[in-house]
């Protein structure tokens, strides 16, 4: 790669990083303000709050990436065509080979990257997260118990205590538990104490009494003097988490457990996912080639490059929704899987070709004629319009 190669490509790739940066910031701080509760409510220091709403990050990229590359390349070749540097390496004999290799190397570059996302970094990310997550949440039974508030865990269990001692004792708990659906059972306590030891965290109340409630029964009240409620099981430990198939890694995904119940239930959302892991990374290579197929070739400062940026992006969107559209049906039918691959393969094919022919690729004359007439009339009747006023 000479010194035009390495001009393009770090002109390119400091695009990419930039619009990469500033996309998944912009993403990540609008998933972060859904957890916001984690502070405002939960008494959660700033540091964990930055810590588990950052472990989304990776799966952000696997997004944007692509399409921060799409944006990347189309700003630089613009530029280039702007500037006439595409007309004049075109009249020094470059062939369009040369020109296009930076681009490419970038695209390899970012498929790389995607690649070891997708195989660890998000998967590993995703599982932190719903630990991390998992024990902060359940940590507020423990430690961040606010008196007279009701707090709600599961969406079925709600707890409320009246005051706390300056000793930490509690005094005044209610505990709602609906997460039995053959049984509903309240608990109230004049006061408890949290114990933890090695076996777990429990409540301890005394003085009390517990209601049972089960369907076409009459409630059974029992008094109690002491009474342990298990809260470990609030915060259930790394193996009894049933990850979801976001939070697999591939070998899991090709090769699951037998016993798994996840899989047993919805085979279908392994196989999409595994090929989803394996689509992902082939599309930044594909996306800069169907924009420099598009945006590539030489142009005079008077022929607009308006129409073949809109068509690279449309080709581009098409073909990332077939993907999408593909993986999604792919859980049903999983002959649908390959139209992704063929979509890719074919785009790959006819942009590499469109590349070595040095082809200008715009829409067909009928299309041009339409649109300029379409713009010639509004222009018509927005001066009509506004002569009357003036």
């Amino acid at each position: 790669m000479g010194s035009i190669g390495r001009y393009i490509f770090r002109t390119t790739l400091g695009a990419f990083l930039v619009v990469l940066v500033s996309v998944t910031l912009l993403m990540w701080m609008t998933q972060a303000l859904r957890n916001i509760d984690l502070m405002t409510s939960q008494g959660q220091s700033v540091f964990v709050f930055i810590g588990i709403t950052g472990l989304i990050i990776p799966l952000l990229v696997l997004i944007i990436a692509p399409i921060a590359l799409t944006v990347a390349a189309a700003y630089v070749l613009n530029k280039l065509g702007n500037d006439s540097e595409l007309i004049v390496m075109n009249s020094s004999g470059m062939p369009p080979w040369h020109v296009f290799r930076p681009f490419l190397a970038v695209g390899v570059l970012v498929s790389l990257m995607l690649t070891a996302i997708a195989v660890y970094v998000s998967p590993k990310c995703l599982r932190e997260l719903r630990r991390w997550s998992t024990e902060v949440r359940t940590e507020i039974v423990t430690n961040n118990l606010q008196p007279g508030r009701f707090t709600v865990i599961e969406g079925k269990l709600t707890l409320h205590v009246r005051d706390r001692l300056p000793n930490g004792r509690l005094v005044g708990i209610m505990i709602d538990d609906q997460r039995d659906p053959k049984e509903r059972t309240t608990i109230l306590a004049e006061h408890g104490d949290i114990l933890t030891n090695e076996r777990g965290v429990y409540l301890i109340l005394e003085n009390g009494t517990v209601h049972r409630q089960e369907p076409a029964r009459d409630p059974a009240i029992i008094k109690f003097d002491q009474y342990a409620f298990d809260m470990s099981r609030l915060s259930p430990g790394p193996p009894n988490i049933r990850y979801s198939v976001q939070e697999r890694f591939p070998w899991e995904l090709y090769d699951p457990p037998p016993d798994d119940s996840l899989y047993k239930d919805q085979p279908g959302q392994f196989r999409a996912e595994l090929h989803n892991r394996i689509l992902t990374p082939l599309y930044p290579i594909a996306f800069v080639i169907l924009t420099f197929a598009y945006l590539g070739a030489p142009r005079t400062t008077r022929q607009s490059r308006a129409m073949s940026l809109v068509g690279a992006i449309v080709v581009i969107a098409a073909l990332r929704g077939i993907g999408f559209i593909g993986t999604i049906s792919g859980v049903r039918t999983p002959a649908l899987l390959v139209l992704p691959y063929l979509t890719l393969i074919t785009a790959v094919v006819l942009g590499y070709w469109g590349i070595a022919r040095g082809l200008i690729i715009e829409p067909p004359a009928f299309v041009m004629n339409t649109i300029n007439a379409a713009l010639d009339g509004l222009a018509r009747r927005t001066a009509v319009a506004t002569g009357p006023a003036q």
